[in-house]
């Protein structure tokens, strides 16, 4: 019995011995230390964790940055260097610009969205087309060639496609410029609606806006639409 307890005393003694000697020897070695590190790694501060964290969010930012100077290079190269027209459908309001700078904006007045019906199944629908046209051509007094539509509004019969009833004059204003498939941007002797979707589908000017657009944007200029 004296025996197992000698060596249960002796067994305590050797381990707190070795137990001091290793926390002296950690103490004093620097390697021990190092070694020690690598298979006891303790969690970073969560400052540490900020730090990493801002570092990263800044340079996903710097690049983002970049990428959007790169992408508005890009559509600025996809732009006319001439003058070019803006027509906002939403808003009734048109923007005459250049890459570099405004030259005029103001209202104007598009498709009033109106379902005409003639029966038979003929049907128009008042709507100013979107998208990007070039300027077709440019006409000064225009004359304006009355469609079939013009007639049923009002009630009266068509006139053969020649017929002089379809020329009407001093309705389009001084100027006009063609966009394709009877569409015009012209002038209007209702000025009072400007700025109300009042219109068969052209795009109608005040008078001093017209004139300053007539004379801005040549045959092949672009016009967007939206």
């Amino acid at each position: 019995m004296k025996s197992n307890t000698s060596k249960l005393i002796f067994a305590i003694a050797t381990a707190m011995t070795a137990a001091v000697l290793t926390l002296f020897l950690f103490h004093k070695s620097e390697t021990l230390k190092d070694h020690s590190f690598i298979f006891f790694k303790y969690p970073q501060t969560p400052g540490l964790y900020a730090t990493k964290d801002s570092v990263f969010i800044s340079k996903q930012l710097k690049n983002t940055e970049k990428r959007i100077a790169a992408s508005l290079r890009k559509l600025e190269n996809l732009l006319p260097y001439g003058p070019y027209l803006l027509i906002n459908t939403t808003q009734n309001k048109f923007v005459l610009r250049t890459r570099k700078e405004v030259i005029r904006e103001g209202i104007c007045s598009t498709g009033s969205y109106i379902l005409l019906e003639a029966g038979d199944g003929k049907q128009w629908m008042f709507k100013t087309p979107k998208g990007m046209f070039p300027i077709l051509g440019k006409i000064v007094d225009p004359v304006w060639i009355k469609p079939d539509w013009a007639f049923v509004e009002e009630s009266l019969p068509i006139p053969p496609r020649n017929h002089p009833d379809r020329l009407e004059y001093g309705t389009l204003g001084d100027y006009a410029l063609t966009l394709g498939d009877g569409y015009l941007i012209h002038g209007t002797l209702y000025q009072r609606f400007l700025g109300l979707p009042v219109t068969h589908g052209c795009v109608r000017l005040g008078d001093e806006d017209l004139e300053i657009v007539f004379r801005s944007l040549n045959v092949g200029s672009r016009v967007y639409i939206f």
